[in-house]
């Protein structure tokens, strides 16, 4: 799965599964702020992505995770490293 791909998957998912609107997602806006995510939203997302894209994350996989394109990246990372 490429990259494009996967911000593709990443967009539908967060549209569908965190009312999101497909406007407000742009790959330099923060990600928390954009999805006001709060502590159970994580552990939704981190459901999301895992059931997704058949990858497990961890707490430490967030550290540093503040953007849109960060989390792609840490998707994209992910994925492949498990090919």
């Amino acid at each position: 799965m490429d990259k494009a791909e996967i911000i593709e998957k990443i967009n539908h998912f967060l549209i569908d599964e965190f009312e999101v609107d497909a406007d407000a997602i742009e790959p330099d806006a923060n990600l928390k702020d954009t999805l006001g995510l709060d502590s159970l939203d994580y552990v939704d997302l981190v459901v999301s992505v895992e059931s997704n894209f058949k990858v497990k994350l961890g707490e430490a996989d967030f550290v540093g995770i503040a953007t849109f394109n960060d989390f792609y990246n840490l998707i994209d990372n992910k994925v492949n490293a498990a090919l």
